[in-house]
Formats: C-alpha cells, sequence, structure tokens
C-alpha cells in the first residue's frame, strides 16, 4: 500500500512540474512577440506619395449627357456634351467639368494662325513640360470629328495630390485642339490611366460643333 502511495505522489508530482513548466513557457512566448510590447516605428512618413497607375476611373455606360454653351468669355460661338452632374469651375476663359478621378477641360483663345502638328509639338509640349507632373509620352496627330479636323496630342502625367488621401494618380490626357476664323478652342479629356474611357471620350469630342 506504501508503495502505491508513493508512486501516485510521483506521478503527481510530475504532472504539476509539466503543466507549470508549459505555462511558463507559452507566457513567455507570447509576451516576446506581442505588437504591443514597445513603440512602433513607422518609417517613410515623409516620403512623397507613390503615384497610382490603376486606380477606378471608369466612367458608367449610363452616363447622361448633356449640352454645354458657354454664356460668357472671349469666345462663345460653340457647344458640346459634358456629362449631367459634374461638378464644374470656370477660371479666366477656361471651364472644367469634374466628377471624381475624371475631368473635362475647356479654353477658348483667340489666335492668328490655324494649330498644327508642328505647332502643337514645338509650342504646346514644352509648355505642359513645364505644367504637368512628370508628363511624359506625347504623340501628336490629325483627327477627324463631326466638327471637322483638330489636332490631337496624348500624353500622360500626375494628378495633383488628393487633399485628404494624398494619393497621386496617373493619367493620361487628350487635348483635341479645334479651330475656325480666327477661334481656337482646346477640349482635354483626362482620367486614370487604364481606365475604359473610350467611348465616353469620343461621344463628348464628336459633340463639339461651332456655332
Amino acid at each position: 500500500m506504501a508503495a502505491h502511495t508513493r508512486t501516485y505522489a510521483v506521478v503527481g508530482l510530475t504532472l504539476v512540474a509539466a503543466v507549470t513548466a508549459g505555462c511558463s513557457g507559452s507566457g513567455s512566448h507570447a509576451g516576446s512577440g506581442g505588437p504591443a510590447s514597445g513603440p512602433t516605428t513607422v518609417s517613410g512618413q515623409n516620403k512623397p506619395a507613390p503615384t497610382e497607375s490603376n486606380p477606378p476611373g471608369d466612367i458608367p455606360d449610363n452616363q447622361v449627357y448633356v449640352s454645354y454653351r458657354p454664356a460668357g468669355g472671349s469666345f462663345t460661338g460653340f457647344t458640346l456634351k459634358v456629362p449631367e452632374g459634374w461638378a464644374r469651375t470656370s477660371q479666366g476663359g477656361t471651364t472644367a467639368f469634374t466628377d471624381k478621378l475624371n475631368t473635362v477641360t475647356i479654353t477658348a483663345v483667340s489666335v492668328s494662325a490655324a494649330p498644327t502638328a508642328g505647332s502643337v509639338t514645338n509650342a504646346v509640349v514644352p509648355q505642359l513640360r513645364t505644367q504637368v507632373p512628370k508628363f511624359s509620352s506625347p504623340k501628336v496627330s490629325e483627327v477627324t470629328r463631326h466638327a471637322g479636323r483638330a489636332v490631337l496630342l496624348t500624353y500622360q502625367g500626375d494628378s495633383a495630390k488628393d487633399p485628404v488621401t494624398g494619393k497621386v494618380v496617373r493619367d493620361a490626357f487628350e487635348r483635341y485642339a479645334f479651330h475656325r476664323a480666327g477661334h481656337e478652342v482646346d477640349l482635354t479629356l483626362s482620367g486614370p490611366v487604364k481606365a475604359d474611357n473610350v467611348d465616353p471620350w469620343r461621344i463628348v469630342s464628336d459633340s463639339f460643333g461651332w456655332r
């Protein structure tokens, strides 16, 4: 009987030691890898925001378009369709319609000669290089729209930093230069690179007309 008692005592002590060691090891492991064990240092807070090359920016297929006719400015003899509901801003001779990441910009100026592929390449492209952050990939061509001939300049550039999120978007631009009788209207369509806005931009550019 005494032998059995000693056996139970040894077994009991062994189990207690094992449980104690397990608990001690578990607590040590949790404490060594916890995220709250010390202050966290975030690196790169002062670095500029990276450029997003593929944010969402598709204009919906069911987007409605409305006619826009300038009521003032240096020249009002034209009309075109713009997306309904977009925010409108005007400054000097430029009017812009914006929604989220997409913008339609219209500028009317008086000129002595019609724009050509050469004049856009030699004058407009260098000017945009100084105005558009990370300007790149300029391509100039002459195209035909419903209003007639136009000089098309396509290029890419970075947007301004979003004041809320701090994000910078990589944008694609289409700039159409229409001309008639000493008047030039520049229509610029912009939105995120890789956004599927071919059809909406065609609707807007084809809707331009003189009046």
